[in-house]
């Protein structure tokens, strides 16, 4: 199965880091996220990569070419497509939709998430139910602590709690390529009415996961990852 990966935003909201390069080439450790994403797949048998390049897009190509021997081994096939510099998120979709095959299903992801989702089981869901599209949810993080007040006194204080009764989209998804239909032009962007028609159609469904889920939109969260990567407990680790 192919993995397509949207890879060609700004990142603008990591500006420190994205004025030299594209945010997926942000490293974790001594690698990029891209890289830790593709290890993620790989380790489920999905070896064959898309990226959806835009802004900066030729980083990927000399960075995949730098490691080409290494993702041989590995059995890795990726193509690094230029997108276009301003092409929202569906119309980068639609552009490389000639690489995949009529009636196919393939997964799609984000360059900035990191999970410990089991992507055979995601997939396995996605085929048993026969919707178009599968979109991994996810208990979002608050943005700030909480406090249990008894009679003005502070009982309970709990630092950025998950809040379990919200689901949120967490990027990691399986569609079939008829997908691509619902998709305008190049200003279309897939988080909008692609998905929001899919849904109107009873064609989307939710694989909800509560075990571990980040994304990388800040410096502060990139040092999360590099500080969970440097300790030996990443839990996206999932390989040997």
């Amino acid at each position: 199965m192919k993995l397509v990966i949207f890879a060609g935003g700004f990142g603008s909201r990591l500006s420190e880091e994205t004025r030299l390069k594209p945010k997926p080439l942000v490293e974790i450790g001594d690698k990029p996220i891209i890289w830790h994403i593709m290890k993620i797949y790989s380790h489920h048998s999905v070896k064959e990569f898309i990226i959806c390049g835009g802004y900066k897009h030729q980083s990927f190509v000399k960075y995949f070419n730098s490691i080409k021997n290494q993702t041989d081994k590995m059995g890795w096939n990726i193509k690094v497509v230029d997108t276009g510099l301003k092409t929202m998120t569906g119309g980068r979709l639609k552009r490389i939709g000639h690489l995949i095959k009529e009636n196919e299903d393939f997964c799609l992801t984000y360059g900035d998430g990191l999970s410990n989702v089991n992507i055979k089981k995601l997939i396995s869901f996605h085929k048993k139910n026969k919707k178009l599209a599968t979109v991994l949810a996810v208990n979002p993080p608050a943005r700030f602590g909480s406090i249990l007040i008894k009679n003005g006194a502070v009982k309970k204080f709990n630092e950025k709690p998950i809040q379990s009764e919200t689901w949120i989209n967490g990027g990691f998804f399986v569609l079939n390529k008829k997908v691509i239909k619902f998709i305008i032009n190049d200003k279309s962007i897939w988080e909008r009415e692609p998905l929001q028609n899919i849904a109107k159609k009873n064609q989307l469904i939710a694989y909800k996961h509560k075990s571990y889920w980040a994304a990388m939109d800040t410096l502060r969260e990139k040092n999360i990852l590099n500080n969970l990567w440097r300790s030996g407990e990443a839990p996206w680790k999932i390989w040997k």
